[in-house]
């Protein structure tokens, strides 16, 4: 029966064409027109529907929609009641992803407007491919595409709002599940000229979070919300027209988890690491390369800043220059040769100037959600221009172990909250100073045989010793200073009798 109704739909459907047919030879211009403006009416209101056809494949090359919808398509299949699906895994991914096999469809829903996605896979034959790919006996091609369904009131939502939603969650997810990188630059231009780019990276793998990060609670909840609003603030930094980055300068002694900090924010806002080395830089047009071939969503880290290169040395001599005062002209003709001749040998060098344009100059905006990190064990010999409010927001001072943080590091590393023994190591974290990276080796086992009771032991005997050797350090300090008190007593006594031998040969 249906077979025979199918063949009768078929059958008055050839009929109409062929009406049409005559139509269009026996009748006048003027009423064939009108005529097609009904045809086209009718055929609206049996099939009011819109096609939207997106190929894997737009002039040969990868089309970045495809895969965005792929990605989007898999993650909403979990959700819906697609049955034929595939999995799959690549090598820089975290997991596994999801999308449909062929001819499987789901529907989805947008501002009211009902949608339905179909997968779709042609296999080409030798004669659609070509010649070529009989020549090169290669197997048959695959023509992959997805197409979307919906009612033709809707189109405008779809195509304004929907398809670009569609984009950013498929683009959102594919960066969420993507491997993290840490990159270093080259030290040799030839990489760059090779095709290489001048950066090389590994998988970024440290497990460092703010959970397992030794901080007083208080100040890592306000860098957590820092980056949080932060992550946020596309919408904002767009209008105050400020470039979307963020600098952060991290500075406090060794061994107190700046390092650790780096990796904490990272893992927090899965974006990669740059590691900056500045002396592989050869001058200010090499770390302009460099910055143009970092991506968005990244951290840029350069660590022991004041020790990379001399930054502020020209400066430092202008400065004392500016206070010299000389006598003689030949002096002054002489001081300004000197002065040209360094300049001719700082031209083509890194220099402050070209740091300070990396960091928030024109260049620093063409890339977008961005976050530059400067580490320190000396904030003052840092140049106040390098790290002012707009260059470096933040300033994190990164401090010796208190008993907050030891109580984060025995969780970590022995899984105590509470002890007997913790009352007096908190004594002993207020009157000495250890860092962290101390704290934590003393607190770690050693062997299979030893207990969080010996760790903690081990910590109260070394925070014992420090105490010995600070107080002992502090006489010493003391002493020395009692020393050069008496010593600068004698001196200024006979300087005061040596003024009044002179006044007395004067008289």
């Amino acid at each position: 029966m249906e077979g025979e109704s199918l063949t009768e739909v078929w059958s008055r459907f050839a009929g109409l064409m062929f009406i049409w047919g005559t139509i269009q030879q026996l009748f006048p211009y003027a009423l064939r027109k009108r005529i097609e403006s009904l045809w086209h009416r009718m055929e609206n209101y049996f099939f009011p529907y819109v096609q939207i056809t997106i190929d894997e494949l737009s002039n040969g090359k990868s089309n970045e929609i495809y895969s965005q919808v792929n990605t989007y398509l898999g993650s909403k299949s979990v959700d819906k009641d697609a049955k034929f699906l595939k999995v799959e895994k690549s090598k820089e991914s975290k997991s596994f992803a999801v999308s449909l096999d062929e001819g499987e469809e789901i529907t989805d829903e947008f501002q009211g407007a009902k949608l339905s996605w179909r997968s779709h896979k042609e296999t080409l034959s030798d004669d659609t491919t070509g010649h070529r790919s009989r020549r090169n006996n290669s197997a048959p091609m695959e023509k992959k595409r997805y197409t979307i369904t919906f009612n033709k009131r809707h189109k405008e939502i779809v195509t304004g709002k929907y398809l670009k939603h569609v984009m950013e969650e498929g683009k959102a997810i594919q960066f969420q599940n993507r491997k993290q990188k840490i990159y270093s630059n080259n030290c040799s231009e030839d990489w760059y000229w090779s095709g290489k780019g001048m950066w090389r990276d590994i998988n970024f793998e440290h497990p460092a979070t703010f959970d397992t990060l030794a901080m007083d609670p208080k100040k890592k909840g306000e860098i957590i919300n820092d980056l949080v609003a932060f992550s946020k603030g596309k919408d904002y930094y767009s209008k105050v027209g400020k470039a979307w980055k963020r600098g952060y300068l991290l500075y406090g002694p060794p061994g107190t988890g700046k390092s650790t900090m780096i990796a904490a924010i990272a893992n927090f806002l899965n974006y990669d690491i740059y590691d900056l080395e500045l002396t592989s830089v050869k001058d200010n047009s090499g770390l302009k390369k460099l910055l143009m071939e970092t991506t968005s969503k990244s951290i840029i880290v350069i660590e022991d800043i004041d020790c990379s290169i001399d930054l502020t040395g020209k400066r430092k001599k202008k400065k004392k220059k500016e206070k010299e005062t000389t006598s003689e002209d030949k002096e002054e003709d002489s001081d300004n040769e000197k002065e040209k001749e360094d300049e001719k040998k700082d031209t083509g060098k890194l220099t402050l100037s070209g740091l300070l344009n990396f960091i928030d100059g024109i260049w620093s905006a063409c890339g977008q959600e961005r976050i530059i990190i400067f580490t320190t064990n000396h904030k003052d010999k840092l140049d106040p221009a390098l790290i002012r409010r707009g260059r470096m927001d933040m300033h994190i001072e990164m401090s010796y172990c208190r008993y907050e943080a030891f109580k984060v590091l025995a969780k970590n590393y022995l899984n105590l909250e509470t002890h007997p023994l913790f009352q007096q190591i908190q004594g002993l974290l207020e009157e000495v100073d250890m860092s962290p990276c101390d704290v934590a080796e003393n607190l770690m086992l050693k062997n299979a045989s030893g207990g969080p009771q010996i760790c903690l032991d081990n910590l109260i005997q070394a925070l014992k010793e420090a105490k010995m050797k600070a107080n002992k350090d502090s006489k010493q300090d003391k002493d020395k200073a009692k020393k050069n008190s008496k010593k600068i007593k004698k001196l200024s006594s006979k300087l005061f009798r040596s003024y009044g031998s002179v006044q007395k040969l004067f008289k």
